[in-house]
């Protein structure tokens, strides 16, 4: 007669072969097999390791290299080591590696997994967009109807050429009637503005602006910013020094602010993470972190890997965020939805 769950052993006994039975047998050679717990030290050493980093990357000094800045830059890329170890564990059949494993996945969903958390509320009563057109676009006129199309009532735009500045006016002036350009940062709103200023971010050009807008549902203070870039070396590592002096003063800037309702649009050139960033970020919310509709990058726009690019609220509640189609920049556009 076929035996249901299990099958014969020449002395006649039955081995049983259901998931009960495989999972019954596993207990016994954990509870029996000291190889089990002995073997994987290694590979739970690094899982370790790679928990510590995430939970302590705010502790990890920027003195050489500004190390503590690029691994913050990166720091949601740390997930993708969790299921490499999960599979060393596995191949050396290792339980204390396997255990081992669930520390740096408990402590990257802790930091991240409200990203991947819907939290969208309604439609909101404005829309904002900031695109890095960069300089060297080969289609200024294609980008600037491509973000036009987005809906945004207010869009801001970085890294204009001069040369380039006439052609997204003329291509954007049937869907914005005002809008401001100081330096290589400019606003367009359906909106009007006024008191628009360029904001010292210690650069000795111009890179940010300061503007009123006066919308429907009251004045907002908005501002646009492009800060330095940042590169990584190898014999210098992470440069963000000119990154983070323009920060800080573009914190500042923000902090003496009189209205109470502040957008802040731009390439910031660093992640929410970065805490270099901590003069601007400490005070104001990132519409993506508020509303759990992924990681939003930004940057490279063909394959990206951080969100660099920021739209930042005070005094307003952010209700979507999400990334345009693809331009002829580096760089992907982003927008959000806001409730004044």
């Amino acid at each position: 007669m076929a035996q249901a769950h299990g099958g014969g052993y020449g002395d006649g006994t039955v081995r049983h072969t259901g998931p009960g039975a495989r999972v019954r047998r596993f207990g016994e050679r954990l509870r029996t097999d000291r190889g089990y717990w002995r073997r994987g030290v290694v590979v739970a050493v690094l899982a370790a390791l790679l928990a510590l980093v995430m939970l302590v990357h705010a502790h990890i000094p920027n003195t050489i290299g500004n190390l503590g800045s690029l691994t913050e830059t990166f720091l949601p890329w740390l997930g993708l080591l969790v299921p490499v170890l999960l599979v060393l564990a596995l191949v050396r059949k290792s339980a204390t590696a396997v255990l081992a494993v669930l520390l740096p996945a408990i402590v990257w969903f802790n930091l991240f997994g409200g990203l991947l958390t819907h939290k969208q509320h309604g439609d909101g009563d404005l829309t904002v967009a900031t695109h890095n057109v960069n300089a060297d676009n080969p289609d200024p006129t294609g980008t600037a109807r491509s973000v036009a199309a987005s809906g945004a009532q207010i869009l801001a735009l970085e890294e204009l050429a001069a040369r380039d500045v006439p052609t997204y006016e003329k291509a954007l002036a049937a869907t914005y009637p005002y809008h401001k350009v100081e330096g290589t940062v400019g606003i367009w709103s359906h909106y009007p503005l006024s008191g628009t200023e360029p904001v010292d971010i210690k650069l000795g050009w111009v890179r940010a602006l300061r503007t009123t807008v006066t919308t429907p549902h009251g004045r907002v203070a908005v501002y646009v910013a492009h800060m330095p870039s940042v590169r990584v070396k190898l014999h210098s590592g992470f440069t963000a020094s000119q990154r983070d002096t323009s920060a800080n003063a573009l914190g500042r800037a923000i902090s003496r602010e009189r209205l109470g309702k502040v957008i802040l649009l731009g390439d910031l050139n660093g992640t929410m993470n970065d805490r270099a960033l901590k003069a601007v970020t400490s005070q104001m919310r990132s519409t993506q972190g508020a509303t759990g509709t992924g990681f939003g990058f930004s940057w490279p726009a063909s394959f990206p890997m951080a969100r660099i690019d920021q739209i930042m609220v005070k005094g307003i509640e952010p209700r979507s965020s999400w990334t345009l189609p693809r331009t002829g920049s580096d760089h992907l556009p982003i927008a959000a939805r806001l409730e004044l």
